[in-house]
């Protein structure tokens, strides 16, 4: 038995979890009176006085306007409607994809401020990023012209298997990472509370409480691009698992028999049947076998942006050799997306990355293969879509782990 399980509280404990509760519930709900934040909270009407009153007092809510009570006419004043104010603080969101920076600063409802983009050697010694992570934070804030005492901490995403507890990034192989203390590094540098996680699980949690995923638990989140990762979420809280090793997909054995070795050492990993460098490589076979087909002029002109760019537009414009290698490759896919199903029972299934970008062709199919090999029919009740928040949803996902970090899941001094 887990030792945390004989730990008493205290009182300050238990008023921040009851500013958690109130907190929540405004981000919910949006507008709120008193007495249904006491309803919905199951607390006192004092002690949400108690609450509202500090969070008025240090303007993190507002009282607007008189709320509109359904039913009949009730006797007594109108209720106040109450919301969060929205600038009322920010975070700081850092997503390091491979070789991309995107930095962001949000508001409480994770809305973007203002955002940058850079590129970074992956080749670099890890201190270099990082102080180039620092140089982005730093003009990100200052373009956004925000009040710096109002920035409640820094969350950043990276891939790779991260301690969460310490802010290390264990092992990364897309940046050829091992051991590097990110949260030590930044904080130091920055002087502002900072938070690191893996960024599929920081995607997740970014829909999960500020996209399409709201009210879905469980909510996974799908994530391919140079690998195929997975961030679960269930009642609001990521699942890592004991070795903060839940959620990698990539390296569930799909093909055994014949299948291509894997960076992980095993062979046939679905990583291995459908990621980006996947798909461009059977796409540049096709294109070699036929010189006149479309893709093969596509992924020669630059123009057109990546290659993977070009291999979804080849498809757009009609070329069904790649449409029926991508709808091969999805099938791989969809049992990847069964298992998932068969073990967590999900609610809320969203895709990323490349399999977001290549949506009409990635999603039909693999949700045809999750639906038929999903067992008893749990996949007819799952639902499968793609973010809700684009080629945002690492950068926002990172901003949703410093709101929920420092201020929603557990209030530091408001």
């Amino acid at each position: 038995m887990n030792d945390t399980s004989f730990l008493g509280t205290n009182i300050s404990l238990v008023k921040a979890h009851n500013l958690r509760a109130v907190l929540l519930t405004l981000l919910h709900d949006q507008q709120v009176s008193r007495v249904e934040l006491a309803e919905k909270t199951s607390l006192s009407t004092t002690t949400i006085t108690n609450l509202i009153d500090e969070l008025l007092q240090n303007d993190i809510v507002e009282e607007e306007g008189v709320e509109m009570v359904q039913g009949p006419r009730q006797v007594g004043r109108p209720r106040t409607a109450l919301r969060l104010v929205p600038d009322a603080r920010f975070a700081v969101g850092v997503h390091i994809g491979i070789g991309v920076l995107r930095t962001a600063v949000t508001n409480l409802y994770a809305n973007i401020l203002c955002s940058r983009m850079s590129d970074f050697n992956i080749a670099a010694p890890a201190e270099e990023v990082l102080d180039q992570i620092v140089g982005e934070i730093e003009r990100c804030v200052a373009e956004s012209g925000i009040d710096r005492k109002k920035i409640i901490g820094v969350g950043i995403g990276a891939s790779g298997l991260i301690d969460v507890k310490e802010g290390v990034c264990l092992v990364a192989p897309s940046l050829n990472w091992r051991d590097v203390p990110v949260l030590e590094y930044i904080q130091e540098k920055l002087n502002l509370l900072v938070t690191v996680d893996n960024n599929v699980r920081c995607m997740a949690l970014g829909e999960a409480f500020f996209g399409i995923g709201k009210n879905n638990s469980p909510l996974v989140f799908v994530y391919g691009r140079g690998g195929v990762g997975a961030g679960i979420v269930v009642d609001g809280m990521i699942l890592r698992g004991s070795a903060a090793g839940a959620g990698e997909i990539g390296h569930l054995v799909i093909k055994h028999q014949g299948g291509d070795l894997c960076r992980c050492g095993k062979r046939g990993c679905l990583e291995t049947l459908i990621s980006e460098s996947v798909l461009v490589r059977e796409a540049m076979f096709i294109a070699e076998e036929n010189p006149g087909s479309l893709v093969y002029h596509y992924l020669n002109r630059e123009d057109l942006g990546k290659p993977i760019d070009r291999i979804f537009a080849a498809a757009r414009d009609g070329d069904q050799a790649i449409k029926n290698m991508i709808a091969e490759r999805a099938h791989y896919l969809g049992i990847g997306l069964s298992y998932l199903v068969n073990i967590l029972d999900p609610e809320l299934i969203l895709l990323g990355g490349v399999f977001a970008q290549g949506k009409e062709f990635i999603l039909p199919p693999a949700e045809a293969t999750m639906r038929e090999l999903a067992f008893a029919g749990l996949g007819e009740k799952v639902r499968l879509d793609a973010t809700s928040f684009g080629w945002r949803a690492g950068v926002i996902g990172a901003c949703a782990l410093a709101l929920t970090t420092f201020f929603y899941l557990e209030p530091v001094e408001i």
